[in-house]
């Protein structure tokens, strides 16, 4: 069945190839780092490429333990490249490239993999491109694929390595699951046990659905395999361990893992459900055939389980397993982020494949669903229309001329122009009974999404990170005697980054001045390029405009040395800091950084 030397397989692999690096490469490190979490990853890959120290990630001169170093050696390895400098001078590109790497991989196995094992006889050069494309234009993949977070990188290790097993179980070869178990390793290298809980939870309720599911089990190779994926994933946690100790497992198993599953952590508290809303969302605008899709496996799964069914026509039933696993594993968690989510995409883009050939009987059922997507478009369209509604809604302190930006840049007429041309394009095809219909608008998305999104992302950068980068320049250029840095206020990872100095970030309260002065006395970290000079008789503040309208923070005496954006850099002296200080203490207010875990990263 699996024609090795077949050009079609070559063709549609290559035509995957050219959508996902039209999707996840073109204009990778054309933008900044985006704050809150990609600066902390990016600044930890790049402390291990300058200090040689690839073993405990470090930010800002703090143990960062809460994902394990997968990430951070991919990044750390493309910052380690010659003329790094040259060719990434954001450094975002090496920040991004496992993220879009490991989007771009598992869709070409998406695509493989489909291709290979054509379902319900359907053998259309079409379907691979589909499901491939159902997995990249997901809005929540086209995000954190071009992000410098680990997500994009946990659903590529993970979504390879169950495709895999998947591939195994149905092949008549008997030949190893050894990668299958590799990438399973990777992707525990990625985020912890989560990646084997999910692996586990997926493949044993296929095996459960299966009438011969010892035979099925015995192909994966359960003990050589388990082996396989532990020698890959667990020498750095007992390297960790015995470096690092007590600090090391309690906050990355039992912060990180344990206390993130069974209780709320930094306010992501939602709904049990939440993660159906997310679904939803996360196919967007072809949603209703994702259900279609699911609706379809399980019906075709009660009439397959009336008869012995050949494994290789269960993909379908096998990404519905792998969908509902994700569903239920993090809906049961207290902590619940959009991204988690994302290691589902993947069983998602496969099952609306299966909707895809379902549908192209063209029936009652392909009209049905298609008026809900085109109603689905006009929506989109008449919430541009009416931007002047919720526009006004946006207050973003930290980008506060954001909608007369948004309105002149001519982003919001571009996209009332997309989804109503996209609109009136789907109602045509959908009158001329177009089988292929669905594919169509896939494509206009993949080239509209390029049409919207590097202006938004553009946009969002000048708006938001540029003033940290020109602000950061300033820093360099103006330091004197290796001056001590602090950030008051708004807290952006980002200045330790583009600055590449340590950083005291504190709030703008009373407590938070107190702090500041308290800390430049006592607090001591090491910085792997350039340790600041704690004795020396200033310091570098960077205060919000918010924050310096504070009275105990403009009544200290400090020199203005620049302002961007929303930002100002100060020049203040250390004994006028701790006199203030010593006033704020003397009237009741105290220091409180010794209580708290300071800038927790």
């Amino acid at each position: 069945m699996i024609l090795l030397n077949s050009k079609k397989r070559l063709l549609t692999s290559l035509i995957v190839l050219v959508c996902g690096i039209i999707i996840f490469f073109l204009g990778l490190g054309a933008t900044g780092l985006v704050d809150e979490t990609p600066p902390l990853f990016a600044a930890a890959a790049r402390a291990m490429s300058e200090s040689g120290d690839w073993l405990t990630p470090k930010v800002n001169g703090i143990f960062r333990f809460d994902k394990p170093p997968l990430i951070y050696w991919l990044i750390g390895f493309f910052y380690s490249l010659p003329k790094n400098e040259i060719w990434d001078s954001l450094g975002t590109l090496s920040s991004r490239l496992p993220s879009a790497l490991a989007s771009l991989f598992l869709m070409l196995m998406i695509g493989d993999t489909l291709y290979c094992w054509p379902q319900k006889g359907d053998r259309q050069l079409l379907t691979p491109l589909v499901a491939s494309l159902g997995f990249a234009l997901s809005p929540l993949i086209i995000i954190w694929s071009r992000t410098a977070v680990s997500d994009a990188l946990l659903t590529g290790t993970l979504g390879i390595s169950l495709l895999l097993f998947w591939r195994r179980m149905a092949s008549d070869n008997n030949d190893q699951c050894i990668s299958a178990w590799v990438f399973l390793g990777l992707a525990i290298l990625t985020k912890g046990p989560v990646a084997f809980l999910l692996a586990t939870l997926t493949i044993t309720s296929f095996l459960l659905s299966q009438n011969d599911w010892k035979r099925l089990l015995s192909k994966i190779n359960l003990k050589r395999g388990f082996l396989i994926t532990s020698l890959i994933s667990v020498p750095w946690y007992i390297l960790e361990l015995i470096k690092e100790g007590k600090p090391f497992w309690d906050n990355f198993f039992g912060y990180h893992n344990f206390q993130r599953y069974t209780s709320v952590v930094n306010n992501h508290a939602e709904p049990f459900w939440f993660f159906l809303y997310i679904m939803i969302l996360a196919s967007l605008p072809f949603t209703p055939f994702l259900f279609h899709g699911i609706f379809t496996t399980l019906e075709d799964f009660l009439k397959s389980s009336k008869k012995t069914c050949n494994v290789s026509e269960t993909l379908f039933t096998y990404s519905l397993c792998w969908l509902t696993s994700v569903l239920i594993f993090f809906s049961i968690s207290a902590t619940k982020l959009p991204s988690y989510w994302l290691p589902a995409i993947p069983a998602a883009a496969v099952l609306i494949s299966n909707s895809f050939i379902s549908l192209k009987n063209l029936n009652k059922n392909y009209l049905y669903l298609w008026i809900f997507n085109i109603l689905i478009l006009f929506g989109f369209s008449i919430a541009f229309y009416f931007s002047n509604i919720w526009l006004t809604s946006i207050n973003d302190p930290e980008m506060p001329n954001l909608v007369s930006e948004l309105i002149s840049s001519g982003i919001i007429f571009k996209a009332k122009l997309f989804f109503s041309l996209l609109t009136i394009l789907a109602t045509i095809l959908l009158f001329l009974k177009n089988k292929n219909l669905f594919f169509y608008l896939q494509i206009l998305l993949l080239i509209g999404q390029s049409f919207l999104m590097s202006p938004i992302r553009i946009l969002a950068d000048t708006s938001r990170q540029l003033p940290l980068r020109n602000i950061s320049k300033l820093i360099s250029d103006i330091r004197e005697g290796k001056e001590t840095l602090a950030m008051i206020g708004i807290r952006k990872p980002s200045l330790h980054y583009y600055s590449r100095q340590i950083v005291f970030y504190e709030p703008n309260t009373k407590a938070g001045l107190i702090n500041l002065s308290d800390r430049l006395n006592t607090d001591r970290r090491e910085n792997y390029e350039d340790q600041p000079d704690y004795e020396y008789k200033s310091l570098l503040v960077v205060i919000d405009e918010y924050s310096s309208r504070k009275k105990h923070w403009s009544n200290i005496n400090h020199q203005k040395l620049g302002v961007y954006g929303i930002y100002n850099l100060w020049r203040i002296q250390k004994s006028d800091l701790n006199n203030y200080s010593e006033l704020l203490v003397n009237i009741g207010y105290k220091s409180d950084w010794k209580n708290r875990k300071v800038e927790k990263f």
